[in-house]
Order: C-alpha cells, then structure tokens, then sequence
C-alpha cells in the first residue's frame, strides 16, 4: 500500500520533549490493562509486562505506563503493579531496559486513587480524599460497595505523607526503576482531582472550598515537591478538567484548571508536559452511547476546548499532549493546528503494537476488543495477542 508521508508529516517530525528528543508525536496513553503478576500481598510487573511495552516501543517513541500506586493504600484495584517496595521497582526496570533497547521513551504514571477504593482493597485501612464523602455505586471489590466504607478527609499528618509517597515513588522511579520521567496523576477522579473539582472537594480549610487556588493547592503542592526532587524537566502532569469520572463535575472548569495551568507557568522551571484528555461525553452515558459518538465528538463536548490551557501553557513553553478518542485524522488535525504537540493513544494503540508505523504507511488498523481492555483470562488475550501488520499478512489474515 502506498505511503501517504504528505499526511502525516507533522506526527512524525522530531520533538523536544523535557529532557528527552522524540522522533514522532504518536504516544502510549497510560492504560491500566490489570496484568501484573501476584507476588506475595502486591503485584508485579511481570514477563507479560514486558512483552506488552516491548511490543509498542519505538525508536524516539514515548510510551506511558500503566498507573503505579504510590504506596500500599493508594490502589484501588486488583492486577495493578504500584512502585512502592523492591519486587516492583526491579519489574518496572525489566520493561525500562526493554523499551530503551528499542529506543524508546518511557515515563511512569505515578498513581493515588483516593476514594475510590475500598478497605478490602488496601489491607483494611480507611480510603482518604478531600471529604469524607464516598462514591456511588459498586466497587471492584464483589460485594462491597463504595458507601460501605466511606473515605475520610484527608489532616495535615495526611498531605504531608502523600506528598512525601509521590516524592519517593518519582525518585525511585528514575534512579532504580530506570523510567525517563514522570507523569502525576491529576485526572478521572482520582485523589488529586478530587480536590480540584468543587463538587466533590467542599473543604472549609487551606485545601478547599469555593476558593480554585484553595482547591488546586495540594496538587500543585505534590507537583512542585517532585519536580524539586527529580527535576521539572523529568515531571509532568496529566488532568481532565471536562472529563467527568467518578461523580466528579467542576461548576467552571475552564477558571479552575486555567488557574492550575497558570501556576504551572509560574514555576521555576518548565516541567516535562502537561497531559490532558478531551472534552468528549460525560461518563453517564452508558457504553453504546460513547462508542458510538466518541471520534466525532473530540474537543466538542458542550462547546469546551483545551485550547485555552494550551495557550497558557505556551507561555512557558511547556509541552502539551492531547487524549482522547484521536483517530489519525483527527490527531493529524490537532498537531498541525498547532494545538497540541504529541497526541496520546489508548483503544488503537493496545489494538495495533506496531501502530506508529501503520501510521506512517497510512495502514489498516486492528479492531479492538473492548471487553478485554482491563483484565481477562488468560491474561494475554487482547494484551500480548494483538498481531503486528506484517505478522497479519504472513498469516493470510485480513483485519
């Protein structure tokens, strides 16, 4: 098939990316495929792990991991390897060296999911988060829902933990587990955006309330002590001001996160990137609704744009990526508008290992299997399984 380098000529120009160079604007979103291995009371990477990033690095190729649990109660979900004790860090440098072997570029999502989790999933301990408001409906635990162990609000003795669990997982991150960088988990509902949004995070103190730099404090608080630790030019930060995850829903999203986005300008140093992911659907629709209408509605949901956080940004020159149910056209659209600098894949990159060349070849793509994205038995299944172009073709199947 002819190769159409007019049309992607802009995703495969070579890029600056904090202290690193890519070689195209095609990154792994972090995905947590729940693959890890069991060992002991935690999970592992392991050798499925290490097959699944080899398969997708590239030579100046950014990919970011599955989210890592920064400490023992900071996970809310089965199958996930944090990096927080010697078994993970080890795994996670077995999938570094891998990646880098190809030239690739790996950067680890470094994870507290708050309040969405349960006791029986952090060996009994009270989940924390900005209230001690739970969430609704089931958690992943069977049998145990979300209201029946309810978080409490986070105290002084808390944030400084927290912070102090973030500092030490970047900082083993880099000089043991061999990543080239960080990525903060800001976005989905997670601890640190539950702070951010004023529906959930009804504080009367410091760290909350109607105030957006109240509000925004802590997670700027965490992000300035990693960059501190590890450098700004190895820190980055992923956030989603529209994407309503996790009963989270910001009454004006554009103030609270342009405020967040300014006083990421203001620090010291520019930090590796920012990382944010499309106004697309509210998560309240159900499944055939967002399938459906996912690609057509990328930067449409209800007249918001990331644009404005982009140009705040560009003030400092900090790199900016976009996810969010990108096909190639329309990631093609947002690089040479110059609204993004690198776009990050999810669904088509799991589906299609060797995606950034059936890009750059202008190649069918792989359907994907949605039912397998998080979690399956056996593990491989859409994990490990998917067939590389070539391989397809060697084999006589069409996909």
């Amino acid at each position: 098939m002819a190769t159409h380098m007019n049309d992607t000529s802009t995703m495969f120009e070579s890029f600056k990316l904090g202290s690193s160079t890519l070689s195209h604007r095609v990154a792994l979103a972090p995905c947590t495929r729940m693959r890890a291995e069991k060992a002991g009371d935690f999970y592992v990477p392991g050798d499925l792990m290490v097959e699944y990033y080899t398969q997708r690095a590239t030579a100046g190729g950014l990919l970011i991991t599955d989210a890592c649990p920064i400490s023992e109660t900071a996970c809310g979900y089965l199958g996930v390897a944090g990096i927080f004790n010697s078994e993970q860090v080890s795994g996670w440098k077995r999938v570094t060296d891998a990646v880098h072997s190809k030239g690739g570029i790996i950067y680890c999502q470094l994870w507290h999911v708050g309040r969405a989790t349960v006791a029986q999933l952090i060996k009994g301990t009270q989940p924390i988060s900005s209230v001690s408001t739970a969430l609704e409906g089931d958690s992943l635990f069977p049998g145990v829902s979300y209201r029946d162990a309810p978080p409490r609000a986070m105290i002084k003795d808390d944030f400084i933990e927290v912070t102090n669990d973030f500092v030490k997982a970047a900082k083993v991150a880099i000089e043991k587990a061999g990543f080239d960088g960080v990525e903060i988990h800001g976005a989905n509902g997670y601890l640190l955006d539950q702070f951010l949004h004023d529906n959930v995070n009804t504080r009367t103190d410091t760290y909350g309330g109607k105030s957006i730099k109240n509000r925004a404090r802590f997670p700027l608080e965490v992000l300035k002590s990693v960059c501190t630790e590890i450098g700004a030019e190895k820190t980055a930060i992923r956030l989603s001001p529209f994407n309503y995850f996790q009963d989270t829903r910001d009454s004006d999203p554009n103030a609270t996160w342009s405020y967040v986005c300014q006083e990421i300008v203001n620090l010291d140093e520019p930090i590796a990137y920012v990382h944010m992911i499309e106004p697309r659907f509210d998560e309240k629709l159900n499944a055939e609704d967002k399938i459906k209408s996912l690609e057509e509605q990328v930067g449409k949901a209800e007249g918001f744009s990331l644009n404005g956080f982009r140009s705040i940004l560009k003030n400092k020159n900090i790199s900016f990526i976009a996810a969010g149910g990108f096909s190639k056209e329309t990631a093609l659209k947002k690089l040479e508008a110059g609204d993004a600098d690198v776009i990050a894949f999810g669904r088509h990159f799991i589906a299609n290992p060797d995606l950034v060349e059936r890009f750059k070849a202008d190649l069918p793509l792989n359907k994907y299997d949605r039912p397998s994205f998080y979690g399956s038995d056996p593990p491989k299944n859409g994990y490990t399984t998917y067939p590389t172009y070539a391989n397809s073709q060697l084999n006589g199947k069409a996909h």
